[in-house]
């Protein structure tokens, strides 16, 4: 079976109706682009995580999280993964791993 890359994940999770895309704020909070609303992860639907292992090399670690915003809005949010994220993604992906 093959993997998933990232490119076919956000096109399968656009096709789903995620459409707003998430970017993470220097607090950790996510803003919704749709709507522009700042959006605390604690606060978000979350609907999907996809993980994506580098094949040759582990910097290439990424993440996709599917979310659901404040005001209802269906979108993404993704990332580097691991030693290679940027500070304000890390706080958010914190934030959102304690999401239930």
């Amino acid at each position: 079976m093959q993997m998933e890359s990232l490119t076919g994940a956000i096109n399968r999770l656009r096709d789903s109706g995620y459409a707003a895309d998430f970017v993470a704020l220097d607090d950790g909070a996510l803003r919704c682009d749709s709507c522009g609303a700042p959006c605390d992860p604690d606060a978000l639907g979350v609907e999907e995580v996809v993980r994506f292992e580098g094949s040759s090399d582990p910097g290439d670690a990424a993440i996709l999280v599917a979310v659901r915003c404040c005001r209802g809005h269906a979108g993404l949010f993704s990332s580097a993964y691991g030693v290679d994220v940027a500070l304000e993604d890390a706080l958010a992906l914190g934030r959102l791993a304690t999401v239930r």
